[in-house]
Order: structure tokens, then sequence, then C-alpha cells
């Protein structure tokens, strides 16, 4: 298996914000989008064994809860999914970020995903695998990125269209962030400002939660490794 890096910090997105998580980050990806602030991740990274991840990650106890993030992780299926099962063997709880455009049908249940859908802004939408969406439990998320109004618009559709209010699978609205912020803390980094956002969401009714990326306020938003 390829990394890039093993960390503790505190989740920054999902309905998991702000709780202690161990992030496992995966080398590879087969998507190049727009704004992604992790690029860094596209090549290179180490190799280890099943074995030395486990270790890594026993290292960084008391910490029970652990993502598997990347660019992306479900590049490397074949040696993840043995991964996973083993941790939640161990009594971890996982959760795993993914851009929608693999299958997760093979991640197991007990997983917590949060899957990307690809708004226009990012230069790849239409990637997402619609038959992820059968896949999907109230545990899961389907997050979209906002750049802008076409963005939101597609998003809200999708989520219209495809009934995801009534499924119990929680939608997040993530404002899209730039790929060149300055050292402030603030919201001024994003492209597209939190408040707009949330006032299409309120005039819409659209039942959704606004996830802003809460490690780049705690942090410097260029700062890796949090």
């Amino acid at each position: 298996m390829y990394l890039i890096e093993i960390y503790k910090s505190v989740q920054g997105e999902s309905s998991f914000a702000g709780v202690p998580c161990i992030f496992v980050r995966l080398a590879g990806c087969n998507l190049r989008c727009s704004w992604c602030d992790s690029e860094y991740t596209f090549t290179g990274g180490y190799k280890l064994t099943e074995d030395e991840v486990v270790a890594e990650i026993a290292k960084l106890a008391p910490v029970r809860l652990i993502e598997f993030t990347g660019g992306e992780p479900l590049l490397q299926e074949r040696e993840l999914i043995p991964l996973m099962e083993r941790l939640l063997d161990r009594g971890y709880e996982l959760m795993i970020e993914t851009s929608g455009e693999r299958p997760v049908e093979n991640v197991p249940k007990a997983v917590h995903k949060i899957v990307d859908v690809k708004c226009p802004g990012s230069g790849e939408a239409g990637r997402f695998r619609m038959t992820n969406l059968a896949s999907l439990t109230d545990r899961d998320e389907l997050k979209f990125v906002i750049a802008d109004r076409a963005d939101y618009e597609f998003a809200r559709n999708f989520i219209r269209v495809n009934l995801l209010e009534s499924r119990g699978v929680q939608i997040l609205l993530s404002p899209a962030f730039s790929k060149t912020p300055t050292p402030e803390r603030s919201t001024a980094n994003c492209v597209l400002d939190p408040r707009e956002l949330v006032e299409w969401m309120l005039v819409d009714g659209l039942n959704a939660r606004l996830s802003l990326q809460i490690h780049k306020y705690v942090w410097e938003p260029q700062k890796k490794g949090v």
C-alpha cells in the first residue's frame, strides 16, 4: 500500500467535524479537480505493509476514529478493504472519503462513507458512478463542493432528482477553497462566500448541511498534516 502520510488531528469536515481523528492519506488520484488542495498526493508516496500501517496507527492512541483519504483511496481497494476489516475487528471507527468515481459497494457497511459528487466547476462533472447511490446508508454522506451558482443549482437538482432528502443520506455542501490562500484563517479564502451559499440553501429550503473545512480556520490554510 502506498501512502503519503499518517497523522492525527481533528476531523475537518462531515458530521464528524471537530472530532479527534487519525488520517491515513493514500497516494494517487485519477481525477484532476480544479480546486483540489491535495495535488501533492498525485505522485510519490512510500510503501507500507498492512502490519506496518496498523502499527503506525497504534502509535497515535488513544484516538479511535480513522479516516482513509487521498488522493483516491479506492485506487488501492485490494489492499485497503482487508485493512479496514482488520481495524473494524479491533474496535476502530472508520471513515473513507472518496471521489464517487470508484465503486463503493465493497467497502464494509460499518465504514462511514463520505462520497463526493463532482459539480461542473470541478472540471470533473459526470464522473460520479450512479450505482454508488444504492450502496449508501443513513450512516453515509454525499458531498458537493460548490464554487458558484451553477454548481449550487447542479447540486440542488441532483439532490432532488434522486430524492436524496428522503433517503436518510446526509448531504454536505462545501464552499470551494482557494488553491492559493492567504495565511489568514478566514472565509476570505473561500472561492464562494459561505454566507451566499447559506442564503441559497435557505431560499430553497434545502435539507443539507453547510460544511466548512474547519482545519483551515484552526491552522493556516496552507499547512499540511493537520
